[in-house]
């Protein structure tokens, strides 16, 4: 008996290692792997071996005896051929391997060596390895590589690894350029792939489904394939073009299930759902993301808990408030085991602080006030903790709601406050971050630069070379040498070209998110002020009222703030807003109306945000604020050609001389700057977009209040 129950508890424990071997193993992450297959007979590659993974992956090698394979560590390699007995192979890491076959007579089975020792390959390997964790190291490698290159097949798979380098840290322009040079020299598919996938994040889509439909699918690989339609499937619904979204999702769909690919199927389900949502085929999307739960939950627990809370925000768009809460709180659970072995950032959507943030939220939409303040209280503990101001800041906001709705004013205003100090606070590091994005980039275009040298130097010293060894057999290669230098000088200078005007317009882009990031707080001191003096007058409601309509205004506001332009229409809602607020505080000052063209298709033209508000401002505070009677305030849009509209703001207040005579030497500084600000930011606007904005400050009238005419002209895309 005793023997008997030793032997079950063996048995038992064999099976739990095993099963925790094989869980490590499902949770650990893919990758590519290179491969080279070598007949030692014949002394030459062997094209067209069948490569597949037991997880499904197929591909076969080219005319060179080479291939690639997405692989997880662990994974059977299985090599066959007509020529040769089938060749197995464990994966052990990333490292490329080299596979050396012999014909039937000689032996059963090929022999399977590691390639890295070969210096060019080392260095390669050595950049992928750190291609996600240390930039510099990375680089580096790939420099060094860069001088042991002794092929034009060397040269396109270095400038494949920078592509890939640059692509991982968000370079997404210099990733297109150095894909384009690898295929220059290599016309390889899987840099094709990559190439259209690098033209996506930067939102070059019509070139991403150009080089997409370029790619010749019978030429892929399964593994390819399935990209090939995920990647369509993608910049189709980047542009809302949903029809042929889903057409290529489903595509793909198919190929991955054929072939048993499973982390494409889960993505392909998910994506897949995520369309039917978008088009509102909403028993559609449940039923697919369903499939990619129940797929998920049967591979690790990471992909699985990214499944969980694409769920769960489905549910939230649905008001499937109870289905949301409960995904939610065992996604945070699955967290909490997940952060035990590896951290997550705060970029992240899988957090604690994120995921308790939208439960309060659900709570707040159900009016169950009670948990969530219980949640969004959890919510600002835990992102305060990891330093996450952006979900404090949503939190708190959300809070300073649920406490207004709740009926508790003080508290309210007293989270505002903490809200508004978190948003300066916020401001602050998205300062900091951009000019250590600036620094960053500056960094990367020196490391560009001096690859690009030495790659010059490089062939111009292969050039010299051969000169001197054939000087005095062939007079005339002197001439042709010197023509090439001056070409590749030629070429290398259109790249530093292409180069410059990138970085030009980064740096423009950054001058424009700094000149955003400084809006002026006037407007919101003097909001709260007005909120303060209707709580000492004990006029709670009305200040209810106008903090719930600044806090809206306010949300707008910031959601806009990353964008170079916005439609016209969420535009005119702001001012509508902003508007409103002001004519509150000073009603007995000044009307107002807005008047819209009926012809004017407010969705086709797009404007900067919060262009229009200083002059309102302006207008309001500088002008009808001082005028002795009543004053009118006037917004008018109105076309003025086929693709032109102008947008005029006119008060009939004291105009621009007299309210200067009643400024103090403050406010000439702080009206100074305002103005300043927007005419940096419309030059650099135009000098981006050809033009774009024009806008011109005149007086309203001749005789007594002369008031102001500010009108903007603007151009549809």
């Amino acid at each position: 008996m005793k023997a008997t129950l030793k032997i079950l508890f063996l048995i038992l424990v064999m099976c739990v290692s095993q099963e925790m071997v094989s869980q490590k193993l499902r949770m650990s992450p893919s990758f590519t792997v290179r491969g080279f297959i070598y007949d030692s007979e014949k002394q030459k590659p062997v094209p067209n071996a069948n490569i597949e993974i037991n997880g499904g992956a197929y591909t076969t090698s080219n005319s060179a005896g080479e291939f690639r394979i997405q692989v997880k560590k662990g994974d059977e390699l299985v090599i066959k051929h007509k020529d040769f007995e089938t060749v197995y192979y464990t994966i052990k890491n990333q490292e490329r391997i080299r596979v050396e076959v012999y014909p039937y007579r000689f032996s059963n089975e090929g022999e399977v060596t590691n390639e890295s020792d070969i210096p060019f390959n080392s260095l390669i390997d050595s950049a992928n390895v750190y291609l996600t964790t240390d930039f510099e190291k990375s680089i580096q490698f790939v420099t060094n590589a860069l001088s042991e290159s002794r092929s034009v097949k060397d040269n396109s798979e270095v400038y494949e690894v920078l592509g890939d380098i640059y692509l991982q840290w968000k370079q997404y322009d210099l990733a297109v350029t150095n894909y384009r040079i690898s295929l220059q020299s290599v016309k390889a598919n899987e840099v094709k792939l990559k190439l259209a996938k690098a033209y996506w994040f930067n939102k070059n889509y019509q070139e991403s489904i150009s080089a997409y439909n370029d790619i010749e699918s019978n030429e892929l690989s399964n593994w390819q394939q399935v990209v090939l339609y995920e990647g369509l499937g993608d910049t189709y619904f980047s542009i809302k073009d949903y029809t042929n979204a889903l057409k290529y999702y489903k595509e793909g769909l198919e190929v991955a299930q054929k072939y048993s690919i499973k982390p494409k199927i889960i993505d392909l389900n998910s994506k897949t759902a995520q369309t039917y949502e978008a088009i509102g085929q909403d028993g559609e999307a449940e039923a697919y993301f369903e499939n990619s739960l129940n797929l998920a939950s049967k591979e690790d627990k990471k992909r699985e808990l990214e499944e969980k809370v694409k769920v769960a925000d489905f549910n939230g768009t649905k008001q499937n408030f109870n289905d949301e809460i409960q995904l939610r709180k065992e996604a945070i659970e699955n967290i909490k085991e997940i952060e035990k072995d590896s951290a997550l950032g705060i970029e992240s959507a899988l957090t604690v602080q994120k995921q308790s943030y939208k439960i309060g939220n659900a709570y707040f939409l159900k009016k169950d006030y009670n948990n969530a303040i219980t949640y969004l209280d959890k919510s600002i503990e835990e992102a305060k903790s990891k330093n996450d101001l952006v979900v404090e800041k949503d939190a708190t906001r959300k809070l300073s709601e649920v406490y207004s709705s709740a009926g508790d004013y003080n508290k309210a205003l007293e989270t505002y406050k903490e809200y508004t100090e978190l948003v300066e606070a916020l401001y602050v590091k998205k300062e900091q971050e951009i000019i250590q994005a600036a620094r960053f980039s500056r960094e990367i275009a020196n490391k560009q630069s001096r690859i690009t040298s030495l790659e010059t130097d490089r062939q111009l010293s292969e050039s010299k070379y051969q000169l001197t060894t054939e000087r005095n057999k062939r007079q005339q290669l002197w001439i042709y040498s010197l023509i090439g230098g001056l070409a590749l000088l030629l070429v290398t200078a259109y790249f530093m070209f292409n180069y410059i005007r990138q970085q030009r317009l980064a740096n423009n882009l950054l001058a424009l998110k700094s000149l955003r990031s400084q809006m002026n707080p006037h407007f919101i001191f003097n909001a709260l002020n007005s909120v303060n003096d209707f709580i000492a007058k004990s006029d709670e409601r009305t200040a209810n009222k106008y903090l719930t309509d600044f806090s809206f205004l306010m949300r707008s506001v910031l959601e806009n703030s990353e964008e170079d332009f916005i439609p016209l229409e969420k535009e005119i809602e702001l001012l509508e807003r902003y508007t409103q607020l002001e004519h509150f505080r000073f009603q007995e000052k000044f009307d107002y109306s807005i008047e819209i063209d009926e012809t004017i298709d407010v969705s086709s033209y797009k404007i900067p945000p919060m262009l229009l508000q200083p002059y309102i401002e302006n207008a309001v505070w500088h002008g009808l604020r001082y005028k002795t009677e009543k004053g009118h305030l006037k917004i008018s849009i109105q076309k003025k050609n086929k693709n032109e509209i102008t947008i005029s703001i006119i008060d009939d207040g004291i105009g621009r001389e007299r309210s200067k005579q009643l400024k103090t030497e403050n406010q000439k500084k702080h009206n100074s700057k305002g103005m300043s600000n927007i005419k940096k930011r419309v030059a650099i606007l135009n000098n981006m977009y050809h033009d774009k904005v024009d806008v011109t400050i005149e007086d309203f009238q001749s005789d007594g209040d002369v008031g102001t005419q500010v009108v903007v002209t603007l151009k549809k895309d």
